[in-house]
């Protein structure tokens, strides 16, 4: 939007009575309601006022009295005429002292000062994108066409790559197994899918929407997103939809990738590329558990992330087996409509309550998204502190606590109570279950799981959990541990994916063995997370250590991770280079220091099996970084730990 757009849009805002646009203000959350005055007029002096009654970033956390947020509303109101009456544009952005200010009202505690860099990248408050990779020279057309990036799936991940290498004007092609966009949010379709991470943050920053119907998008909401973006960004020509990448393996000599590409009719051919860019992240592949009997079993058994949707639930016996995230979301979804729900539990989840979780975004709300200028940023900013690093300090281990089994330090002990005070009321006194549900590692050692009515739906009639393994399954049903069987019509193997192993099961050839011979089946490595030795111009999105298992959102950490692959790729192409590797030493030196900062950390927990955590015990999917270290470290790219080939690319 240009600057006389905004004039224009403020003087359609201010032409209504005052008492209309008081109206609509009233419906909007204060505190970015107070930031959005601030930043427009300059004066602070509610900041303090406000203060007081701010006691964290969720809008559930504010209790403003009415009278000052009248008088907010009225400073707001005038401040917004004056803009519009005398033409005046939008200022930029606050400077870094003010905004300190700013962020420590609006969430009411310090915002260490490390965080601002990363919120003014988030705000983007001139619209220019400042994770924007540009160029530092001229690059000529012919330099550019002599390099061409192939991008694995168009994902989250992937469209932002896509979208930053048209802006670079750099030739690229994206290969997507998949008829449609969209990566595991097109795959994962199962009743009651959505994100638990709210979804005016779980977006790109170079592209907010105002028009969300949920605070934590279903499902839809978030494909018609994706879908939204790659169209607006106009790709199409890009793509190849429905063709999948079976290998990927390395020429030195001509330092070019022969990546083999396998279409929907079972024909295969090679596309020479320079550059290979995996979009297709940690959530991939389902992981389908290995019980006995599994073939013998006469009903439909699916995985949640293929669900089949030609079967119909309906009165019938049911077995979901696994209760993380998906199994979470599944149980309450489906066992109002199914005859029988039993539920295998194999180890118990922590889960919290979001009063927004299956909140809509009022039509108030979505008004002052679309139209109160700057709203969206400085909500964007609250979502963002709310969901981001708060919590960290309580994963960490104090070596003088002295109830390491359970709980990690007086903060860690202090949410273990609350959650177990939480399942109580939600179980209606059901101790028994109360007793099966608890887990009896601190809390956040596994997945921190949002509480969707799962407790409550462990108590209805038509439902039962089995804890424990599966012994087998039947031709009718499930054996539990014990020996019994459970009949069932249908299975839900609600039972995750292969996060433990990025890029399967692709076959990647660098210049010293596949990457299997170097990560094992379970033990990936790689520099931020994003490149890795003896892999040339290979870069991985939501890669090894960069899921965020304490807070924050994956798609923010995907965009540091395509702006550090952009700058790499800068660094490339300026040079006229035909290749660069991450050296040996910077590598492992990361490593070091990601080790030694996971066994600070609960994921290391000797009581904890998860995820996380591979047969070794080692931490290969979380980032124990703050989001503000993470930006930090990938928002630079620094030469002088790459090996660069200079020699003319012969493509």
């Amino acid at each position: 939007m240009s600057k006389a757009d905004d004039t224009q849009a403020l003087r359609a805002l201010v032409a209504s009575e005052p008492h209309i646009l008081d109206a609509h203000l009233a419906q909007l959350d204060p505190v970015p309601l107070l930031l959005v005055y601030t930043h427009l007029s300059g004066d602070e002096t509610l900041l303090q006022e406000f203060r007081p009654y701010i006691k964290g970033a969720w809008s559930f956390e504010v209790d403003v009295p009415e009278e000052l947020q009248a008088e907010l509303r009225h400073r707001l109101t005038a401040t917004l005429r004056d803009y519009a009456e005398h033409d005046r544009p939008l200022p930029p952005a606050p400077d870094v002292d003010k905004l300190q200010r700013m962020c420590d009202a609006a969430v009411g505690q310090h915002v260490p000062s490390e965080y601002m860099p990363m919120v003014l990248e988030e705000l983007n408050f001139d619209r220019t994108d400042a994770k924007t990779v540009r160029w530092r020279k001229p690059v000529s057309r012919e330099t550019l066409e002599r390099y061409h990036v192939l991008v694995i799936g168009i994902g989250y991940s992937g469209l932002a790559m896509a979208i930053k290498l048209k802006e670079a004007g750099i030739p690229f092609t994206v290969i997507e197994k998949n008829d449609d966009v969209g990566g595991t949010w097109y795959e994962n379709t199962y009743p009651g899918v959505a994100v638990d991470t709210p979804n005016h943050f779980y977006s790109y920053s170079f592209r907010t929407e105002s028009n969300w119907d949920h605070y934590f998008a279903q499902g839809p909401e978030i494909i018609k997103y994706i879908r939204t973006v790659y169209k607006e960004a106009d790709l199409a020509d890009h793509v190849r939809f429905e063709e999948e990448v079976i290998s990927a393996i390395w020429d030195a000599d001509r330092s070019l990738w022969t990546v083999k590409i396998r279409r929907k009719d079972g024909s295969e051919y090679d596309e020479k590329v320079n550059v290979v860019v995996s979009g297709s992240g940690l959530l991939n592949r389902p992981s389908y558990p290995n019980i006995s009997g599994m073939d013998s079993f006469q009903g439909p058994m699916f995985h949640s992330a293929r669900w089949d949707h030609s079967v119909d639930l309906t009165g019938k016996r049911v077995v979901q087996i696994g209760t993380g995230a998906s199994g979470m979301q599944i149980g309450p979804a489906i066992a109002p409509k199914v005859g029988h729900l039993t539920i295998f539990q194999r180890s118990p989840h922590w889960a919290r309550k979001n009063p927004l979780l299956f909140a809509e975004v009022s039509e108030g709300v979505k008004w002052g998204l679309e139209h109160i200028p700057y709203y969206t940023k400085w909500y964007r900013f609250q979502l963002l502190y709310a969901t981001s690093d708060g919590v960290l300090p309580s994963l960490r281990k104090d070596p003088d606590w002295p109830e390491p089994d359970t709980s990690l330090n007086a903060a860690n002990k202090e949410i273990r109570e609350q959650l177990i005070a939480h399942m109580r009321s939600e179980l209606g006194g059901r101790e028994d279950l109360l007793a099966k549900v608890t887990p009896k590692f601190p809390p956040y050692g596994k997945r921190m799981l949002r509480d969707g009515n799962w407790f409550r739906t462990l108590t209805r009639d038509n439902v039962e959990l089995v804890t424990g393994p599966v012994q087998k399954i039947t031709e009718t049903g499930v054996v539990d541990k014990d020996g019994i069987e459970h009949p069932a019509d249908v299975i839900i193997l609600a039972t995750g994916f292969k996060a433990q192993a990025p890029l399967y099961p692709i076959e990647v050839i660098g210049t010293n063995g596949s990457i299997r011979d170097h990560w094992g089946e379970d033990n990936p490595r790689a520099h931020l997370g994003i490149t890795a030795p003896d892999f040339p111009n290979l870069f991985i999105l939501y890669g090894p250590g960069t899921n965020g298992g304490h807070g924050g959102s994956a798609v923010f950490n995907s965009e540091c991770q395509v702006r550090y692959t952009m700058l790499a790729l800068r660094e490339l192409i300026e040079r006229e280079a035909a290749s660069l590797e991450v050296r040996r030493e910077p590598y492992e030196a990361y490593q070091q220091l990601f080790d030694a900062e996971h066994a600070q950390l609960v994921w290391t927990h000797p009581g904890v099996n998860n995820w996380y955590r591979n047969k070794d015990g080692r931490v290969v999917t979380n980032s124990p970084w703050r989001l503000c270290h993470y930006r930090n470290l990938t928002a630079n790219f620094d030469p002088a730990e790459y090996d660069i080939k200079n020699a003319k690319v012969d493509a």
